[in-house]
C-alpha cells in the first residue's frame, strides 16, 4: 500500500478512469488506471468503480480525502451533472462550480469540476475535460493569450486569455476518419497495411488539399477511392490522404484563428505531430504540450481555488 496522499485528482472520459494520488507538494504518489470510463456506468455504479480503482492505495478506514474530478463523470450521463460555465469563463473560478455527489461510508469526498459551454446561436458548442486542461495550461504558460488546439476524436479550438475561455468551437476529425474508415465506400481502399511507407506522402498531400481548399471537402474525399481504382494508391498512401485532408481542412476552415502566434497543442504526441505538420504548411507555428500534464496541472490549480 502506497503512503495516503492528501489528495486525489481524477481524469475520468468516456471510455476510462485515471487518478493520480497527490503529495503535499503537487508531487505524484501514484498512478491508477482502468477501462471504467463514464460510458460504461450507470449513476449508482461510479462510487464503486473509484473505490475499487483506489483499493491498493488507501486503508478502508483513516482521515478523508478529497477527490478532485474532471471529464464526463460531470457529464448528464455521468455520476452527477456539473452545469457547465457559460463562455466567456474564467477559468479562475473553475472550482466553485464543482457538484459533490454522496460516496455513504467511504473515506473519499469527491467534487466534480463543471464543464464550459457556448450558448451564442449559431456557435452552441460545449467542452468537458478540456477545460481543466485549459487552466493546467495557463498555469504552464503563465500570462499566455491566443488560440489553442486540442486534438482528438472531437478536437477543440479554444481562444483563451490568461485563465479566460473568450470562445471555442469542436472538429469531429477524428470520428469522421474513423466512420469514413470503417463505413463509407472508402474503407474498399484502405484494407490492408495502412502504415507503410506511402503513409507519409499520403498525408502530406492531403494536408495541402484540405489547408488549399476546406470547402471542398465533400468531393476531395472521393479521391482516396479513385486514386486507388485509377492511380494504383495503396492503402497506406489511401490512409495517410484521408487522414491529412481531414486534418487539413479543419486547420484550413479555421484560418481566422491563426494569428501569428505559437499555438499550443495539447494532446498526445503523434496526433499533435500531424496537427504541427499542417499548421506549419499553413504558415503558423506550434508547440506540443503534454495532455496528462496539462490536465494534471489543471486539477492542481483547481484544487488551489478550493
Amino acid at each position: 500500500m502506497s503512503m495516503d496522499a492528501e489528495w486525489v485528482a481524477v481524469d475520468w472520459g468516456t471510455s476510462n478512469l485515471r487518478a493520480w494520488g497527490m503529495g503535499p507538494g503537487g508531487e505524484i504518489l501514484f498512478a491508477r488506471s482502468s477501462d471504467r470510463g463514464m460510458g460504461k456506468l450507470a449513476p449508482a455504479e461510479f462510487p464503486g468503480a473509484l473505490t475499487a480503482l483506489l483499493a491498493d492505495d488507501f486503508a478502508e478506514t483513516g482521515p478523508r480525502v478529497g477527490v478532485l474530478i474532471c471529464g464526463m463523470a460531470g457529464a448528464r450521463q455521468g455520476w452527477l451533472e456539473a452545469p457547465y460555465l457559460d463562455a466567456p469563463a474564467d477559468l479562475g473560478a473553475l472550482a466553485f462550480g464543482a457538484v459533490a455527489p454522496e460516496m455513504t461510508g467511504m473515506r473519499f469526498v469527491p467534487k466534480i469540476l463543471p464543464g464550459v459551454c457556448q450558448k451564442l446561436s449559431g456557435a452552441e458548442d460545449v467542452m468537458r475535460g478540456e477545460e481543466t486542461q485549459l487552466l493546467g495550461l495557463s498555469a504552464l504558460l503563465p500570462g499566455f493569450s491566443g488560440a489553442v488546439i486540442m486534438p482528438g476524436t472531437h478536437s477543440k479550438w479554444a481562444q483563451l486569455d490568461g485563465r479566460r475561455v473568450e470562445r471555442f468551437t469542436t472538429a469531429m476529425t477524428g470520428e469522421l476518419f474513423e466512420l469514413l474508415r470503417t463505413h463509407s465506400v472508402l474503407r474498399h481502399s484502405l484494407g490492408g497495411d495502412l502504415d507503410g511507407p506511402g503513409r507519409e506522402q499520403g498525408l502530406e498531400a492531403g494536408l495541402a488539399a484540405g489547408i488549399a481548399a476546406p470547402e471542398k471537402l465533400s468531393s476531395t474525399l472521393f479521391k482516396v477511392r479513385a486514386g486507388s481504382l485509377l492511380s494504383g494508391r495503396q492503402p497506406d498512401w489511401c490512409a495517410g490522404f484521408l487522414s491529412g485532408l481531414l486534418i487539413g481542412a479543419e486547420i484550413g476552415g479555421q484560418r481566422d484563428w491563426l494569428d501569428g502566434n505559437e499555438i499550443p497543442l495539447i494532446g498526445g504526441p503523434a496526433l499533435c505531430a500531424l496537427y504541427a505538420k499542417g499548421l506549419t504548411m499553413a504558415g503558423a507555428s506550434s508547440r506540443i504540450i503534454d495532455a496528462t500534464e496539462a490536465t494534471l496541472a489543471g486539477l492542481k490549480a483547481a484544487r488551489a481555488q478550493e
